[in-house]
């Protein structure tokens, strides 16, 4: 199936202790290259990501933001750290014996107290565990947002491949007629210019230039890179860089067509074929 690289997923996981947000999204880039916007306390994770993101996407740049809250699928237990308070105890008695009139500590004072209470722990397999699951998740949805895409675009190229078909089909039956047009126009104005000219040499010197203008080489060559295009669209894959490579090569032919025309309507669908190639080429940048 044709990957775009464009994509977007998020997911959510709200457990015991904490919740989870994990949002990937993506552009066109002529790489893979990733991108991590997480906490401190997750940063252990950017590795196992990273090798999950890669073994699921080829090309792109991605940027994956992953954070976690406090849950509030329970109210969280405050419970003094009890150590803590034995040493401001002990910390009380000492003052209190060097300083008789130093007031006692309050309530609010202890609470506040840097550390007193203590967060629950998290257990860092668990946590893993947690996010990973997470993200699994979220690959998936993103992969399949990109595959959607690609899909659009592929039936878009298909549709001016099509098209392109059309041009040449219209083109080719074109050829004979224009071809005689000219040498009979070419053979006129060379015997004005040159009226003891030997017939024979005048015939020579048009079948010569004839064969120059002749295009029929250039529209087989734009139906065998058509053909080509069919063929990796249907394969799919990473297909990004090999269109690219037709789209240069169909552009070419097009230019020579439209260089070597000798005929109105047929330079007008070389000029229509170089539209829809570059209609194409805008589409296969965001291809992976």
């Amino acid at each position: 199936m044709i990957k775009s690289m464009t994509g977007y997923a998020a997911q959510s996981r709200e457990l015991a202790q904490f919740s989870l947000h994990m949002e990937l999204k993506s552009v066109n880039a002529r790489f893979l290259d990733i991108h991590f916007r997480i906490g401190d306390e997750l940063r252990f994770l950017e590795l196992p990501l990273r090798e999950l993101i890669t073994s699921r996407a080829g090309r792109g740049k991605v940027e994956c933001r992953l954070q976690m809250q406090a849950s509030t699928a329970r109210p969280r237990e405050l419970v003094p750290n009890a150590t803590m308070l034995g040493h401001l105890k002990d910390l009380e008695a000492v003052v209190r014996r060097e300083m008789p009139a130093a007031a006692p500590l309050g309530v609010a004072d202890i609470l506040r107290w840097p550390g007193i209470l203590g967060e629950e722990a998290v257990d860092p397999e668990v946590l893993q565990a947690a996010c990973m699951e997470l993200a699994g998740a979220a690959v998936a949805e993103f992969v399949a947002s990109r595959e959607r895409e690609g899909e659009k675009l592929a039936a878009m190229l298909r549709e001016r491949v099509t098209r392109m078909r059309d041009l040449v089909a219209q083109a080719e039956p074109l050829l004979p007629q224009a071809l005689a047009d000219y040498r009979e126009r070419l053979s006129q104005k060379l015997r004005e210019a040159v009226a003891s000219l030997d017939e024979e040499r005048i015939r020579q010197e048009v079948g010569v230039f004839a064969t120059r203008i002749d295009v029929a080489e250039e529209l087989s060559r734009l139906s065998a890179h058509l053909d080509e295009t069919e063929r990796i669209l249907r394969q799919g894959g990473a297909a990004g860089k090999r269109l690219d490579f037709l789209m240069q090569e169909l552009n070419r032919e097009a230019n020579t067509l439209s260089s070597k025309s000798v005929s109105g309507q047929v330079t007008a669908i070389a000029l229509e074929l170089k539209l829809l190639i570059e209609q194409m080429r805008e589409q296969v940048q965001n291809i992976e």
